[in-house]
């Protein structure tokens, strides 16, 4: 192969990938634009599953450029959209144990991306780490309080070795 050849197979070996990244970007930016109109709690969750999706495509495709910066605004842009979609769901659904619509779903796209901010977090350069660790704690969080939702602490009734035990103090001396 020439030289010209081979110089012209590495401009566009370069183009093709730039070009995909811009795809992937207008895909995120339809899909972001979908989201911010939805009105619908259970939509917005289920959509945010397939926004989620392309921006966690768009994260790794930064990390393989060492784009900390993009994966950081992106990834805080996610945790944003997760908060509107639990706000909404609360908003609508008070009883997430018995109406688990878009509530299961979220708590697993976002415990999905909250396994990809640790692994970013354990090759991201120093001074990246800080606002990546404040969004991995704010999902850490989001996925607590889903959890908390889905599976509440129901009140237990008294046991009776409770009664019992109280019932023996009483009577000791």
């Amino acid at each position: 192969m020439s030289r010209w050849g081979a110089s012209l197979l590495m401009i566009l070996g370069a183009m093709v990938p730039a070009g995909t990244a811009h795809a992937a970007t207008e895909d995120v930016n339809a899909l972001q634009a979908r989201f911010d109109h939805e009105t619908n709690s259970v939509h917005k969750a289920r959509l945010l599953e397939k926004l989620g999706d392309a921006q966690l495509e768009l994260t790794r495709r930064a990390a393989q450029t060492n784009d900390y910066k993009t994966i950081g605004f992106v990834m805080e842009k996610y945790r944003d959209n997760a908060r509107a979609a639990v706000d909404a769901l609360k908003k609508d659904h008070r009883d997430a144990e018995h109406h688990a619509g878009g509530f299961k779903q979220l708590q697993i796209h976002v415990h999905k991306a909250l396994r990809e901010v640790d692994e970013v977090l354990v090759v991201a350069p120093d001074e990246f780490r800080p606002p990546l660790e404040i969004v991995r704690r704010d999902l850490a969080g989001i996925d607590d309080e889903l959890l908390d939702l889905l599976f509440p602490r129901h009140p237990t009734e008294k046991k009776p070795a409770a009664k019992n035990s109280a019932a023996r103090q009483g009577v000791s001396p």
